[in-house]
């Protein structure tokens, strides 16, 4: 019973939102219709499709390596090492990302180090390397805590140092019991790129506002903009569920016991 009132509701609210939308002109065709245009794919929406996944793309691989740097930083057992590394992983999870995007740009073109026309790229990968490398540093913390302490004592009975262990033994099975978590963390990143429109990354969000200031459907094109990055993350996030539980499955898959084989003399005996 309860389910239906849920269904009822949420459809009662769609319903008024349609009404709503109906009464501003927002669902006639001719706002939605640039939408059928190859003009408007190849100039607007596609090119900042293809910014946003490219900022994205170059963000998880240097997030990944610097949260894997830092996150060896903290399991080390040399003191100030951890205590460095720890001080820099809180300071970055505490700065809003959209801050060290417009402090990194206004930095880099002060110094005038590289063309203007990348400086917009190179600040919004830079600071979502630093923030979400800071978080996946945590998640390989925590995941090599949470590993088996017969794990490290094994690796150092066989003469393993602890540096090693990590390397070679911990951080793998780590990284494999949080490869859910860390692709739920590629999902940030992607909508965090979205941020970029502030410091004028030509990614989706610009390029669909950019659309809609033009063609005067503004809603239309930011509702096209929000269902490609819910597409987008929703099929990343589907990735994470089905690996959970194919890594679950696989954990608790039971061991098959090889038959015994047959003695040579038995064999010989019934021929």
């Amino acid at each position: 019973m309860g389910n239906v009132i849920g269904v009822l509701v949420i459809a009662a609210v769609l319903l008024y939102i349609l009404n709503g939308l109906a009464e501003k002109d927002q669902l006639s065709a001719a706002k939605w219709s640039p939408f059928l245009e190859g003009d408007t794919w190849q100039y607007y929406i596609l090119p900042g499709l293809l910014n946003t996944l490219k900022a994205a793309a170059v963000a998880i691989l240097t997030s990944v390596v610097f949260g894997l740097a830092l996150g060896l930083g903290r399991l080390s057992a040399f003191a100030p090492l951890r205590w460095i590394t720890g001080t820099i992983v809180e300071f970055l999870r505490a700065v809003p990302v959209l801050l060290m995007m417009i402090f990194l740009w206004f930095g880099i073109s002060m110094l005038d180090i590289m063309p203007a026309g990348n400086v917009p790229f190179v600040a919004v990968v830079t600071a979502l390397t630093l923030y979400n490398g800071s978080v996946i540093a945590e998640l390989v913390r925590s995941g090599v805590y949470g590993l088996p302490s017969g794990q490290r004592e094994a690796a150092l009975a066989i003469g393993m140092t602890r540096p090693q262990s990590l390397r070679s033994i911990e951080v793998p099975q780590a990284l494999v019991a949080m490869l859910p978590a860390l692709i739920s963390q590629f999902v940030v990143i992607l909508k965090d790129s979205a941020l970029g429109y502030i410091i004028t990354y030509s990614e989706l969000l610009s390029t669909s506002r950019r659309l809609g200031s033009g063609e005067g459907n503004m809603l239309p094109a930011l509702i096209v903009a929000a269902v490609i990055f819910i597409v987008i993350n929703y099929s990343l996030s589907s990735m994470a569920q089905w690996l959970s539980r194919f890594l679950s499955f696989r954990a608790h898959k039971p061991v098959r016991k090889e038959e015994p084989l047959m003695d040579a003399s038995n064999n010989a005996g019934v021929l």
